[in-house]
């Protein structure tokens, strides 16, 4: 027995749209959109009702993927929860990539919430956190060298 591969992140958001919109932005590609609903979805997620409509977005070269995921039933009572680095529990997403400053530029641009400017980490990372629609933290590195 053994794991093979990440497949996926799935992330729960309201704004399906703005989400999807975000992650374009940042070189995603949309791999797949459906909807899902009935009596099997209830039973894989443990809710009753359960109507959701859901978007892939990968990189062009790369086999794992973000599935953005809106629930139109049942609705989470409270809302997004906004969280730190700090918080327990799953926080951020880490993106390698290339041209930090343009990226983080262009986050500025479009309202992103930069976490701080640029830092880097000994001789091996240039980083950065931002969070993005409905409190998606994310991290940007880019390898020096």
């Amino acid at each position: 027995m053994k794991i093979k591969r990440i497949d996926h992140v799935s992330i729960n958001v309201n704004d399906l749209a703005e989400a999807k919109a975000f992650f374009i932005d940042l070189g995603l590609e949309v791999q797949a959109e459906w909807e899902m609903a009935g009596e099997q979805l209830d039973r894989i997620v443990g809710l009753t009702d359960v109507k959701t409509t859901c978007v892939g977005l990968g990189m062009p070269d790369g086999e794992a993927w973000i599935e953005l995921v809106k629930f139109h039933t049942p609705s989470d009572e409270k809302g997004i929860q906004q969280s730190s680095a700090n918080t327990l529990g799953i926080q951020h997403i880490c993106f390698t990539v290339e041209d930090i400053e343009a990226i983080v530029a262009k986050l500025k641009k479009r309202g992103t919430e930069i976490f701080s400017e640029i830092q880097q980490y000994e001789e091996s990372y240039r980083l950065c956190y931002v969070r993005g629609p409905e409190g998606i933290i994310l991290e940007l590195a880019e390898k020096i060298g």
